[in-house]
C-alpha cells in the first residue's frame, strides 16, 4: 500500500522543540515546488490522523523509527537530529520527479517500517579550500551532499601552504596577503600557465557565522582545521617573524610539502597561535578543533638557534617531539577553552596527550597505534578515503587528479576495527572522506570526485554492521536519480546505463 501525501497534508509537531523545524522547513522546501505551497505545520499533545506525526523520545540521539501506513506517517526521533535523518530517508522514498520540482496533486509514499541509527558517531567529509577556493554558496552546496548523505561532521581545511581562508580581526595580513598566490594553477612550474594572475580568497568571519549556523540546520558540525606547526607558507608571507629565517617567504603556487614552518623557540609564535585560535574558538562550537600536525619538515628546526634552546631548555630529546612540544601547547590552550584537539597521525611521532584525537590518514597504521595507547581515532586511511584519487583506472579519461585509483569497492571495504580488538575498537570514533583540491579548481569537478564514493563511505560509518555491497550497489541507483535532480556532477561509470526512474505523483 501507500500513503497519499497531498498539499493538504499536515505535519503535526507532538514535541515541544524547536530545532524541530528544521528538518520541517527542509522537507516543506522540497514539496513547495510540487504543491504549490508547504505543507501546514500544527502543534498537537495528541497525533493526528492522516498526518505526519513528529514526535521525540525514547531512542538514542541519532536514531529514529519511520512507520507509513495509508492512514499517516509517525517519525519518533531520540533527537532532534534523529528526527532529521528521518526527513532524510522520507526524502529519499519521495518521487525522483519532486526532487525535480514537478507539479503534482499526491504524491505516493510507499508503506514501510524503519527503525534505524548510525554505527558510529563521527561520519565526516573534509574540503580543502586553501588549495583551491570555493565560495560560500560552494561550500554550502558541500554540507547540502554531507546532510543527503546522514553525515554529520564538515571538516574545514581553513588554512596551508597555498592559501589562509579565515579572516582573524587580529592578524589582517593573513587575509591581505597570504589569501592570494599569483596564480589558480597550482601544477610544476614547466607545467604552469605562462601569466601570472592574483588568484585567491578568504571567507569573513559574518560568512564564517553564517555557514556554522546553515550546517547546524542540517544537524552538522563544523570542525575547523588551523595547520601547525607545518603547512604555514601563507602564514609566514603574511608576518614572516613567525618563520625560523625571518624573511623572503611567499604563498606557493606550487603544492608540495614546503620546508618553511613556524619557528617553535620563539614565544611570538604561540602569541600568533592563540591569538588566531582565540578567535576560531569564538567562530566554531564545535567540541574539536583540528591542529594540523602532518607533514612538518624539521630542517628549518635543526638549523635555528632559538628553537635548539627550546629543545635544551624542555629537555627534549629532538625535533620530533619539539613537535610534540607545539601542538600541546596549541591543545593546553584549547582546554582552557573547552575544546579538545583532532590532529593528522604524525602527531604520534613526538608523543601526544592523553586527550588528543588522532585522525589517521597514512593508512590505518597510526590509528590502530593511538587506538592501542586508549587514545580516540577518526579513521581516513588514503587507502579508503582520500576521494582526491582518481575514481578508475583510466585515467586519461577522468578528470586530473592528484594520482592514485580509488574505486567505489575499495572505498566500501574500509574496515575501521581492523587490526584492533573489542576493547580497542570503543576509541574508533568514526571515519571520514577527504577531498584535497590540489587539481580541483571547479565545484562540478569536487562534486565529481565526491559522489558516489561519498555514499559507500556514508554507509561505512551508517550501516557498519549490515554492510552488503551487492545490495548497496542497487541502492546506488535510486540515489544517482536524485544526483541527477539535483544537478549533481558523479561519476555514472558503476550505473545501468539506463536509471530512469518510474515515478508514483499523480
Amino acid at each position: 500500500g501507500a500513503f497519499d501525501l497531498t498539499k493538504n497534508t499536515k505535519i503535526c509537531l507532538l514535541s515541544d522543540d524547536s530545532t524541530l523545524n528544521y528538518s520541517v522547513r527542509l522537507f516543506n522546501g522540497l514539496l513547495d515546488k510540487s504543491f504549490g505551497k508547504p505543507l501546514p505545520v500544527i502543534k498537537s499533545t495528541q497525533p493526528e490522523a492522516g498526518a505526519i506525526n513528529v514526535r521525540l523520545g525514547g531512542l538514542q540521539p541519532e536514531e529514529y523509527t519511520l512507520n507509513i501506513r495509508p492512514d499517516g506517517v509517525d517519525i519518533t526521533g531520540g533527537s532532534p537530529a534523529g528526527v532529521f535523518y528521518a526527513f532524510q530517508t522520507l526524502r529519499q522514498l519521495l518521487p525522483v520527479a519532486v526532487a525535480r520540482g514537478e507539479k503534482a496533486g499526491v504524491i505516493e509514499l510507499p508503506v514501510a517500517e524503519i527503525a534505524d541509527k548510525p554505527h558510529f558517531a563521527h561520519r565526516g567529509g573534509m574540503l580543502d579550500v586553501c588549495r583551491h577556493f570555493f565560495t560560500a554558496d560552494d561550500v554550502k552546496t558541500f554540507i547540502d551532499i554531507l546532510a543527503m548523505h546522514k553525515l554529520n561532521r564538515f571538516h574545514w581545511h581553513l588554512t596551508d601552504d597555498q592559501g589562509w581562508r579565515i579572516e582573524i580581526k587580529q592578524y589582517p595580513k593573513l587575509t591581505e596577503v597570504g589569501a592570494f598566490r599569483d596564480r589558480c594553477n597550482l601544477q610544476a612550474e614547466a607545467d604552469a600557465p605562462k601569466d601570472s594572475v592574483p588568484y585567491g580568497g578568504f571567507y569573513t568571519q559574518d560568512e564564517i557565522r553564517d555557514i556554522v549556523q546553515y550546517a547546524a540546520k542540517r544537524f552538522i558540525t563544523v570542525i575547523p582545521e588551523i595547520e601547525m606547526p607545518g603547512h604555514a607558507s601563507a602564514a609566514l608571507a603574511s608576518y614572516p617573524y613567525l618563520g625560523c629565517k625571518g624573511e623572503g617567504y611567499v604563498v606557493p603556487s606550487t603544492w608540495g610539502v614546503k620546508a618553511d614552518v613556524y619557528c617553535a623557540g620563539n614565544d611570538s609564535t604561540f602569541r600568533f597561535i592563540e591569538g588566531v585560535l582565540s578567535e576560531v574558538v569564538e567562530l566554531f562550537p564545535s567540541e574539536y578543533i583540528h591542529i594540523g600536525g602532518d607533514e612538518c619538515p624539521k630542517i628549518n628546526w635543526q638549523q635555528c638557534p632559538a628553537c635548539q634552546q627550546r629543545i635544551k631548555t624542555e629537555k627534549l630529546k629532538n625535533e620530533n617531539e619539539l613537535q610534540s612540544y607545539f601542538m600541546q601547547r596549541a591543545e593546553k590552550f584549547l582546554a582552557g577553552k573547552g575544546r579538545k584537539i583532532v590532529g593528522w597521525d604524525e602527531i604520534l611521532e613526538g608523543g601526544i596527550s592523553e586527550t588528543a584525537t588522532v585522525m589517521s590518514w597514512r593508512g590505518s597504521a597510526g590509528g590502530i597505534e593511538a587506538a592501542k595507547k586508549g587514545n580516540h581515532v577518526i579513521m581516513a586511511p588514503n587507502s579508503h578515503c582520500y576521494l582526491d584519487y582518481y575514481q578508475t583506472d583510466k585515467t586519461e579519461t577522468e578528470p586530473k587528479s592528484i594520482g592514485g585509483h580509488l574505486p567505489i569497492e575499495k572505498v566500501y571495504s574500509l574496515d575501521p576495527y581492523e587490526g584492533l580488538n573489542a576493547d580497542e575498537q570503543q576509541y574508533i570514533l568514526g571515519v571520514q572522506g577527504n577531498l584535497w583540491t590540489e587539481f580541483i579548481s571547479e565545484f562540478d569537478h569536487a562534486e565529481y570526485m565526491l559522489l558516489p564514493r561519498l555514499a559507500a563511505l556514508a554507509e561505512v560509518g551508517w550501516s557498519y554492521d549490515n554492510k552488503d555491497f551487492d545490495s548497496f550497489k542497487k541502492r546506488e541507483t535510486s540515489l544517482a536519480r536524485l544526483y541527477d535532480a539535483y544537478g549533481y556532477k558523479y561519476a555514472k561509470h558503476m550505473f545501468p546505463a539506463d536509471s530512469t526512474a518510474t515515478d508514483t505523483t499523480k
